[in-house]
């Protein structure tokens, strides 16, 4: 003989700050039957939630996890649908008593099925602004990133370096780039064994 799924109802409660207090939502949460209620105070935000691991622990399929409202529970959007998908797998369903939410309905799972399509929209339009800004800023010049260093004033620090009795810091500040790009233009040129100074006297010079 198969054993029925214990069916508890399990309530939640958070408010946001020590200073807040809980009573309003034990109250309504054991007016409509919860066996057992975990709670936190921690601000919705906040992925670490001592009360909501503990509830995750204890509830098994057949049970119905109740809220007082949504933003009691979830950080966001995305965060709630992922939780009623985790409830789904599990056998779990969620009640939410201001938004009157129940996902055993087809009511609440229709409700639940919006928001879902609306954060897919979010995300898809969000995608679509990005990919419109880099385009934009391609159109203008501007690939991301650091802007690159004036290819004279580079020319310019490494005929000082080469040809002048002044350090590298001296030039760097005088033409006004960083040492390290004044390095690695020194040994990119070097690699390339090419000299830019067609009045360099240097035989080794291509």
């Amino acid at each position: 003989m198969s054993l029925s799924p214990r069916a508890y109802k399990v309530g939640y409660a958070r408010v946001s700050s020590l200073h807040q207090k809980l009573d309003s939502q034990f109250d309504a949460l054991n007016q409509v039957g919860c066996n057992k209620i975990f709670w936190d105070r921690v601000s919705g935000t906040k992925a670490d939630r001592p009360g909501w691991e503990q509830l995750m622990a204890y509830v098994r399929p057949g049970d119905k996890v109740v809220i007082t409202e949504l933003s009691r529970m979830s950080r966001s959007l995305m965060h709630l649908l992922e939780v009623v998908q985790a409830f789904e797998t599990q056998g779990i369903e969620l009640i939410s008593l201001r938004e009157n939410i129940d996902t055993s309905s087809a009511t609440g799972r229709g409700f639940l099925a919006i928001m879902g399509t609306i954060a897919q929209m979010e995300r898809e339009l969000k995608a679509e602004r990005t990919a419109a800004g880099r385009a934009a800023a391609k159109a203008r010049g501007r690939t991301g990133g650091r802007p690159r260093t004036d290819p004279d004033k580079l020319e310019q620090a490494r005929l000082l370096y080469l040809h002048s009795d002044k350090t590298a810091a001296e030039v760097c500040r005088v033409v006004g780039i960083g040492r390290r790009t004044l390095f690695s233009y020194l040994v990119a040129g070097a690699k390339l064994n090419v000299c830019k100074d067609s009045t360099c006297p240097d035989s080794q010079c291509g």
